[in-house]
């Protein structure tokens, strides 16, 4: 393999020769030959923006030249678009700065600089990665910024609205279902009717909570620590550097980002990002009942609940033929558990740092990106493959809420709960129905039990 020799401060290595990253990214993927994960895109590109904003608040500020400033725009455009991603070897699994990664970064921009400039790759020219990309920075304030873009582009582009399209399909069948009376369940057993509309309502609501907690949640992760270089002090910034570059920052991705009200605080801690991590917990053990009651209420098909009918995907089995699954709710299910997991791992980094700084921030960013995508992808592919071609089985429906003995809970009111219970008891224990044991007890006429046991009114409040 063809090689080349670059140099750092602690003297010379060898670079593979077709790569733009430098010496330090060289030393990085020797010393970290840890898993298999590498630092996410959406790092690596949220770093272009920090980038691409810090010279233009430099250059504002009269610090750095016109021509490093265009060309550093140049690269850190071609960053962004993805158009470097090959150039980034570093296993996640690095310092808890991020600091390999921010010279990777700034290696690469400083390389493709040269080769636009016709400059030999490391010679540093005609841009120095560390004097002029990393002017007014430092990797303590600059990564967790980068790690507050992406994070805030991926929920607010895709997590939320995925969330919308499961919240809308839900309501969609809720109002289909709006008439449907059905058995209600509690603790798995028997208990007062609900309509299928209600169930599917109840999981719509807590998708508009999710949403709602979600949407507050980005307030916090859009205060970025940018500025305030290695301990929140801001040394080695002009004043106002911080503004600016933010300002920059907007401009390049739309948002409305804001100054850290303590810089120290967002390097030292991450507190925004442990918080997200538990709202995504929190959507996650909503997706899980989500899920398991789909697979409960679709078992079958003629042994199980089977009030639901499931689309069929594929076959279930690959002895038992003619067996559907209920795949898409269980990949659901296991997705989710995945971010409740990932939930742990991001409280701990979170907990972990001395004094000024937090050195878990790739472990955090890694577990969080992770669960976002598993949330898009599989909450997209059940709404798509599973909910949207679930359809009631009305006649199992029916003959369920026929038998139920809990529609006796209607009598309290008349008769009492004592008698009441006594007529549920009989008609168990003898296998007749309600109306059967009522008239049998002598507690109430044929015409009075027609009266009072209307599945449909006790969907609602019914007292006079």
């Amino acid at each position: 393999m063809n090689y080349r020799i670059e140099k750092d401060s602690l003297g010379e290595i060898k670079v593979k020769a077709d790569k733009l990253y430098g010496a330090q990214t060289a030393r990085a993927v020797n010393n970290f030959p840890i898993g298999k994960e590498k630092m996410p895109t959406k790092i690596i590109r949220a770093y272009g923006i920090v980038k691409k904003a810090a010279v233009l608040a430099n250059f504002e500020q009269n610090l750095i030249s016109e021509t490093k400033r265009d060309y550093i725009i140049k690269a850190t455009d071609e960053l962004i678009k993805g158009d470097l991603d090959q150039h980034f070897p570093i296993s996640l699994w690095q310092t808890g700065s991020g600091t390999q990664t921010n010279m990777n970064v700034n290696e690469v921009l400083a390389n493709r600089i040269s080769q636009l400039a016709g400059q030999k790759l490391g010679t540093k020219k005609p841009v120095h990665p560390n004097d002029d990309l990393n002017m007014s920075q430092s990797s303590n304030d600059t990564f967790p910024t980068a790690m507050a873009i992406a994070v805030v582009i991926k929920i607010e582009d895709f997590l939320l609205p995925t969330l919308v399209d499961l919240k809308v399909e839900l309501e969609k069948k809720e109002e289909k279902y709006k008439d449907l009376v059905k058995v209600g369940r509690t603790h798995l057993m028997d208990a007062t009717p609900i309509t299928l509309g209600q169930e599917f309502g109840a999981f719509a609501a807590q998708l508009e909570e999710i949403i709602e907690i979600l949407e507050d949640s980005l307030k916090y992760l859009k205060r970025l620590p940018i500025g305030g270089t290695a301990v929140g002090t801001g040394l080695n910034t002009k004043s106002g550097f911080d503004k600016k570059a933010i300002k920059y920052i907007n401009l390049e991705t739309d948002r409305e980002f804001k100054t850290a009200i303590n810089k120290a605080a967002g390097i030292a801690a991450h507190n925004s990002f442990v918080n997200l991590s538990g709202v995504l917990k929190t959507a996650a053990s909503v997706l899980i009942k989500l899920a398991n009651d789909t697979r409960w209420l679709a078992s079958g098909p003629r042994a199980g609940i089977g009030e639901l009918k499931i689309p069929k995907n594929e076959p279930g089995s690959s002895i038992m033929p003619g067996k559907v699954n209920p795949t898409q709710a269980e990949v659901l299910f296991q997705a989710a558990a995945q971010v409740i997991a990932n939930d742990t791992a991001v409280n701990i980094g979170g907990a972990s740092g001395n004094f000024q700084l937090n050195v878990a921030k790739p472990l955090i960013i890694y577990n969080i990106l992770q669960s976002i995508n598993l949330l898009v992808d599989s909450v997209n592919s059940y709404n798509t493959r599973c909910l949207k071609g679930i359809e009631a089985d009305k006649e199992q429906i029916a003959a369920y809420l026929k038998k139920s003995l809990m529609l006796v809970t209607a009598l309290n009111p008349i008769i009492g709960y004592d008698q009441a219970a006594e007529i549920a008891q009989k008609a168990f224990k003898e296998d007749i129905t309600l109306k059967k044991s009522a008239l049998r007890l002598g507690y109430l006429t044929e015409a009075e039990f027609e009266d009072y046991i209307q599945p449909q009114k006790m969907t609602k409040a019914n007292l006079k």
